[in-house]
């Protein structure tokens, strides 16, 4: 077996990327995860928390990989230990968190879309994540909500009143997944990652959502990192197989 290419690591969204939005990654990705560690460092960045990672990339995920990423590296493991954790309580304080998440309720209760459910705003350690639907809708209301939201775009047009509402707060706001955006402090996109691997000079990011807006856009634009847009699963298997597994 070849030895791994040193000072090099592949760092993939989870979404659109290893796996389907919100489904759990087939054997057939997680097996070729497996052989592309062989040769490469391998780590994992997503906005969602780790329980929610663990439900589509496995229980043992921060074992698979070397490096996992919850919540845009706000909560960092390396080899299956927690290294590093970051919270949003810390900034921009109970207040005007507060003050934001009234706000944000307020708008949600007034929105006129189809339906409705539970759990609109989720306080995660290191940000918020809203959904006008509320993330306890099912998969076929979730991929309802996504053809609505293209069509009268209600996520792009909340995120633009609530930056507008908060610009005092330099808060970034992230579209991501089906329902929901994340909104945290600037900076604790993404590239909040980075700071772990100062010991990989090329580092390659793979993500759907790569356009400004998207949540991997900053780190797909990082000056650090060698950006790749992906379109699916299968075309990141692709990708990889071409940069990293094909013959010299």
């Amino acid at each position: 077996m070849a030895l791994r290419k040193p000072g090099l690591i592949a760092l993939f969204d989870v979404d659109g990327t290893l796996t389907a939005p919100r489904k759990t990654a087939t054997p057939e990705m997680l097996e070729f995860m497996k052989e592309l560690r062989k040769v490469i460092t391998v780590g994992v960045v997503g906005g969602s928390d780790l329980s929610k990672i663990s439900e589509q990339l496995g229980k043992s995920v921060i074992n698979d990989y070397d490096y996992v990423f919850s919540e845009n590296g706000l909560v960092a493991h390396k080899d299956g230990k927690l290294i590093d954790t970051q919270s949003l309580r810390s900034f921009p304080g109970e207040e005007k968190l507060k003050e934001f998440i009234n706000f944000a309720l307020h708008y949600i209760a007034d929105l006129d879309i189809p339906i409705k459910r539970g759990t609109f705003i989720e306080f995660r350690s290191g940000m918020l994540n809203v959904s006008p639907i509320g993330r306890n809708c099912s998969q076929e209301e979730r991929d309802e909500f996504e053809k609505y939201d293209k069509v009268h775009n209600i996520r792009p047009k909340m995120v633009s009143v609530l930056q507008e509402k908060f610009a005092h707060l330099n808060l970034t706001f992230s579209i991501g997944g089906q329902i929901s955006f994340d909104v945290f402090p600037q900076g604790w996109d993404k590239t909040y990652c980075l700071r772990y691997l100062e010991d990989f000079p090329e580092i390659h990011f793979f993500g759907d959502k790569t356009y400004k807006g998207g949540n991997d856009h900053e780190i797909y634009e990082s000056e650090r990192t060698v950006g790749h847009t992906v379109t699916s699963p299968d075309d990141t298997v692709q990708q990889c197989k071409a940069l990293f597994l094909s013959n010299p």
